[in-house]
């Protein structure tokens, strides 16, 4: 993995940490996942007549993507609802690594060499650890616990599929556009079903920070989107749950949750993995 591919995945996962605190700090979750993914169906549907369209081959993948996409948020949002962020979003991005690199081995073909191996294993033990420390002296919700891990399995399933379809598309801008506008309408039609003629007085108190939540959103999906096409798709999914370290200190600086020593050194592993998927690289 290249320096300019390292740099972009670690852009996306501050980014992406950023938009799950946005999702958490909304109260109502519905409303959160609503204004996000509205939003991204919006600034997908402003990109389409900028970008070229998907080649053919790309939108079994495309589909796929955003039916995974939607289980995706729906367990997020129950997930949010159960756990404290600092628990809920280390154990979904942490579970979804090592079940990329066995997906990635089985479709795309990619085994990574002794140096990636090695750099997927000590990051994924440091999301592991931070996973841990988010259950630490309490007796564990294991239904937040369940969400959470469903959610990985979803973060796991759609990391490979868009890998694969965002390579066959000939255009990561085009692909990200697509899938946003595809993917962005299912929350907001039920949304509105579910609110009717309210759903704009409901949406406006949270619309700005929302929004705000839907750019950081498709900024950070889009980076993860163009490094796949250059670089091996386990590495990156690694790469990006780095964005756990960053949930872990927004947790503790907005949230009051205890951010501790064990995370700092589990930060620290997750630094040791990025070094030893470079020197793959």
């Amino acid at each position: 993995m290249t320096p300019l591919v390292t740099a972009a995945v670690l852009v996306a996962a501050v980014t992406h940490a950023g938009w799950n605190a946005i999702a958490h700090r909304i109260t109502d979750k519905l409303v959160g996942f609503t204004l996000i993914a509205g939003g991204g169906a919006l600034i997908g549907l402003a990109m389409i007549p900028f970008v070229p369209f998907p080649a053919a081959g790309a939108w079994p993948y495309l589909i796929a993507s955003a039916v995974i996409h939607v289980a995706y948020y729906v367990l997020l949002m129950r997930s949010f609802r159960l756990g404290d962020f600092g628990q809920a979003y280390p154990i979904a991005r942490g579970t979804a690594p090592l079940v990329v690199t066995l997906f990635a081995a089985l479709f795309a073909h990619e085994v990574p060499d002794g140096w990636a191996a090695a750099g997927i294993a000590v990051s994924c033990a440091g999301l592991t650890g931070v996973a841990l420390w988010g259950l630490r002296g309490s007796r564990p919700n294991w239904a937040a616990i369940v969400a959470a891990l469903a959610t990985g399995l979803t973060i796991a399933a759609y990391t490979v599929v868009d890998g694969l379809g965002v390579r066959a598309s000939g255009s990561s801008l085009a692909y990200i556009a697509w899938l946003m506008a595809v993917e962005g309408v299912a929350v907001p039609a039920y949304a509105l079903h579910r609110w009717r003629g309210e759903l704009l007085p409901v949406l406006r108190p949270f619309a700005a920070v929302g929004l705000l939540g839907a750019a950081l959103s498709v900024a950070a999906y889009g980076l993860v989107l163009w490094a796949q096409t250059r670089a091996e798709l386990a590495p990156v999914a690694a790469l990006r749950e780095s964005s756990i370290i960053v949930g872990a200190a927004i947790g503790a600086v907005f949230f009051k949750e205890r951010f501790g020593a064990p995370r700092i050194a589990a930060a620290g592993l997750v630094v040791v993995g990025i070094g030893l998927m470079l020197h793959a690289g």
